[in-house]
């Protein structure tokens, strides 16, 4: 790939997708409303030049990107060629960058950790963190970011933000980056040194940028070569800038002296929809430049510009899935200790809302028992303890996965790792925090039972983290289809609350259920969670429950269970199904991550 200057060619691009939003339902089913969105779209994008594509709201500007990057959903014909040959998704992954018009980041990882998690991602060479390699403090410098390089991202102002986001791409040295509206509700000093970072980067490099805008400034002209006119899929103008004013003077449209170029060209190539007459005047116009444009101005696309031969590239090593792994691992790890606001808060969540929400039963347990009321029995002790379990897990999992989630999401579309292999990672980062936070919660609790041994604060512990897992990755399901945390826990919440009521025998008499709802609640947690507990806190079922003190109102529930084996009431027995369940859980996640997901469930998560 050395002595082209041309990296990309579009030819006779046409393109259908979504023109009309419709419900999840209509969406789920196929049955969505398209239309043509591009329209015999030709245009060619050179090396060492910045590329911007101007167009109105709803000009094809970003599906046009979408196109390129092979992430459109709908029908595509034409050619898309990157350096003569046709340009495939996982060439596209390996070689190029996109920044979308919408990036989340981890927020309290700061701006050089960042970056440097974003170099070993991307990269099988591995960046030093501890001695800062050249590679990072390069791009910090050419970003301008020096001054916040140990400022967490929460803190960067938006300027800032948008460079980093950028620089995630820049550091894994893409010959093609695309970007979408990078410039968007910044200042017009934030958008002169965003745009001046992007020509430098290409000049330097020998590397091409392409990007979108939808309202041009005049200071920022200079740094584009090229430009392309689009509106509603129709290309009006493509090829250098400096000729630009030349062709639209040829055909009658020269530009007023005092006007911007960019915005006085791109107000020609808006439709007007004030009114019914306006709208077909301005339409006819526009079919009229489209035509104009294909006559006369093909010679214009393929000008020379500022362009310099492609640079030698190879297909860049990926790392191998243990060092994805790890660097995963570290990233999670750095984003939940460091010390700041997210990272307190994921910490004292993970290790404290559970030791405390036990501590509070074990209070009212201890002051129901000295005003000698049933406020909080033995009983009911059961109850909490596994439904705290629930709660808190299912609160925890819900405020501290979802940035995550949403993270995989949009990393995903590079290629970087896989569903499985991000799932395993967090859930074995989350492990040894679930075990604390169990262990703290469980022995308070246990405290309340009058019980000593310490095989039976084994088998509570391991029955409380049994509940806990399972409601952990109950929530981690919903998460991936559930953009909104509250949505997710309190869904989660809900179907937690069904197995308790049905399974538990504690809320509900198990005699009384019809037989097809007694059966199924074999397959729920609780069933097997509250009879290994029972039989540890009450001993076995007695033939006359009324001999004993506690427990009398749990063995009649499952009176209708007296000629069923024995070893159903055996701790053991239970004690497995509990913690199978959530091992089925883990399983099933496994499996979600590596089913494909509609497009419109991802696309949530990426837009």
């Amino acid at each position: 790939m050395v002595g082209s200057d041309t990296v990309l060619e579009l030819r006779n691009i046409f393109h259908s997708g979504q023109v009309e939003p419709t419900s999840w339902i209509q969406r789920l089913f196929g049955n969505v409303e398209t239309g043509l969105i591009l329209k015999d779209v030709s245009l060619d994008v050179k090396a060492g030049e910045v590329f911007a594509v101007l167009g109105s709201k709803g000009s094809g500007k970003r599906t046009l990107l979408d196109v390129i990057s092979r992430r459109a959903h709908g029908a595509t014909r034409g050619q898309i060629l990157f350096d003569g040959s046709p340009l495939t998704l996982s060439w596209f992954q390996q070689t190029c960058g996109y920044v979308t018009h919408r990036t989340d980041l981890i927020p309290s990882l700061d701006t050089e950790q960042t970056l440097y998690y974003a170099a070993n991602l991307s990269s099988g060479e591995k960046v030093s963190r501890y001695t800062c390699s050249t590679r990072v403090r390069q791009m910090l410098s050419d970003l301008a970011l020096n001054q916040v390089a140990h400022h967490c991202v929460s803190s960067l102002n938006k300027s800032q933000y948008r460079r980093l986001v950028i620089g995630i791409q820049l550091i894994k040295d893409p010959v093609l980056l695309l970007l979408d509206e990078p410039t968007a509700e910044l200042d017009p000093l934030s958008t002169y040194l965003v745009i001046s970072i992007l020509s430098s980067y290409a000049r330097k490099r020998g590397r091409s940028v392409m990007l979108t805008m939808e309202k041009p400034r005049s200071d920022v002209f200079p740094f584009l070569d090229r430009a392309a006119f689009l509106c509603l899929g129709d290309i009006l103008y493509s090829g250098p800038t400096r000729l630009m004013l030349d062709y639209f003077t040829s055909i009658g449209f020269p530009c007023p002296a005092v006007e911007n170029p960019l915005m006085y060209y791109l107000c020609l190539s808006t439709v007007d929809r004030r009114s019914r007459e306006r709208f077909l005047e301005s339409n006819a116009q526009i079919l009229d430049l489209v035509e104009k444009f294909k006559t006369d101005g093909v010679s214009y696309m393929t000008s020379p510009g500022h362009s310099q031969p492609l640079k030698a590239v190879l297909q860049p090593s990926r790392p191998s899935s243990l060092q994805v792994f790890m660097i995963l691992y570290q990233r999670l790890f750095a984003a939940t200790c460091n010390i700041t606001t997210f990272g307190l808060t994921h910490m004292f969540l993970r290790l404290a809302v559970f030791p405390i929400y036990a501590l509070m039963i074990f209070i009212l347990f201890f002051q129901a028992q000295r005003k000698e009321h049933a406020g909080i029995n033995h009983y009911g002790l059961i109850l909490y303890s596994m439904n705290g379990a629930y709660l808190m897990s299912t609160i925890t999992t819900s405020y501290t996965f979802h940035v995550f989630r949403t993270r995989y999401y949009q990393e995903a579309q590079e290629d970087l790792y896989s569903g499985p292999l991000f799932f395993l990672c967090y859930a074995l980062f989350s492990l040894p925090f679930s075990i604390l936070s169990v262990a703290s919660a469980s022995r308070i609790l246990f405290q309340a039972t009058g019980l000593s041994s310490l095989d039976d604060w084994g088998i509570w512990f391991g029955v409380l983290w049994g509940c806990y897992l399972l409601a952990e990755h109950q929530a981690i399901a919903l998460l991936m289809v559930i953009k909104s945390s509250m949505t997710a826990m309190i869904t989660s919440i809900y179907i937690t609350t069904i197995y308790v009521i049905l399974a538990s025998g504690i809320l509900r008499s198990s005699s009384s259920m019809p037989e097809w709802l007694l059966y199924m609640s074999y397959g729920a947690q609780p069933h097997y969670a509250t009879a290994a507990l029972s039989y540890r806190v009450f001993g076995e079922p007695m033939a006359n429950c009324s001999q004993a003190m506690f427990g009398c109102k749990y063995f009649e529930n499952h009176a209708h269970f007296a000629h069923r084996p024995s070893h159903s009431w055996d701790v053991d027995y239970n004690f497995i199904f509990t913690l199978a369940f959530p091992a089925i859980f883990v399983l099933g996640n496994v499996l979600l991550y590596i089913m494909p997901l509609p497009a419109f469930v991802k696309a949530k998560f990426r837009e």
